[in-house]
């Protein structure tokens, strides 16, 4: 999953996404190269070889894919000497998939609306994010078991920003970060997270505090 002004670094090797890539590069200068990222809600992609012997991508019959998605936009690619390429790309705006397009694209194309984030009332938010914040740092200490906070650090001051860092960072579910990603405006995602992040953190508190290891804990799976 991708969420607005997060980095996200990809490998591209299939032919289909090699097309991709080489479709953005013949961009105008003055157009964003950019593509969508949806999570698969159910069912999976299916590729075939045409007749012709060029890579297609078809909609799996069960294929089921979220409706909100982010937009990747590509800062850098570099191109490796066997036609891979690696891509340094960064989450730009949230859109609603409408439905997908039937065309030749050997990738899977739809019809987007683009999703407004609102500006919302500064103070209400400031004051919320440092509520998301200190429960977030906490979280972080569970995890890292520690007391000590790390000083180095860096925290952004933007509520928006917050909301989004910590949607991605978070070990939560698919279900949880999709969720997140969906809510209208900052003040919705920042609520939803300070609940999310205090259940985390109490489920991982009680993990802590089993007097074993976790790996002692394991039962072999049964068929029945």
């Amino acid at each position: 999953m991708l969420f607005p002004g997060l980095v996200l670094p990809l490998h591209v090797f299939e032919p289909r996404y090699r097309t991709l890539v080489q479709h953005l590069t013949e961009l105008p200068a003055s157009m964003p190269r950019e593509f969508g990222v949806v999570a698969i809600r159910r069912g999976w992609e299916v590729g075939r070889q045409t007749e012709s012997g060029d890579a297609s991508i078809t909609a799996g019959e069960s294929l089921s894919l979220y409706e909100i998605g982010c937009a990747a936009e590509v800062r850098q690619i570099t191109e490796l000497p066997d036609g891979r390429f690696d891509l340094m790309t960064v989450g730009r705006r949230r859109f609603r998939l409408l439905g997908l397009a039937r065309n030749d694209a050997p990738y899977l194309t739809g019809e987007v609306e683009w999703l407004p984030e609102p500006k919302g009332e500064p103070e209400r938010e400031g004051e919320l994010a440092a509520g998301v914040l200190a429960a977030f740092q906490q979280y972080l200490r569970v995890i890292r078991r520690t007391d000590e906070d790390d000083a180095g650090e860096q925290m952004p001051d933007d509520p928006t920003v917050l909301s989004h860092l910590v949607a991605a960072t978070a070990s939560l579910t698919l279900e949880d970060r999709q969720a997140l990603l969906a809510k209208p405006d900052t003040m919705s995602r920042l609520k939803a997270e300070r609940s999310l992040l205090r259940r985390e953190a109490a489920l991982l508190g009680q993990v802590r505090a089993v007097p074993v290891a976790l790996a002692e804990l394991a039962v072999p799976s049964s068929p029945n």
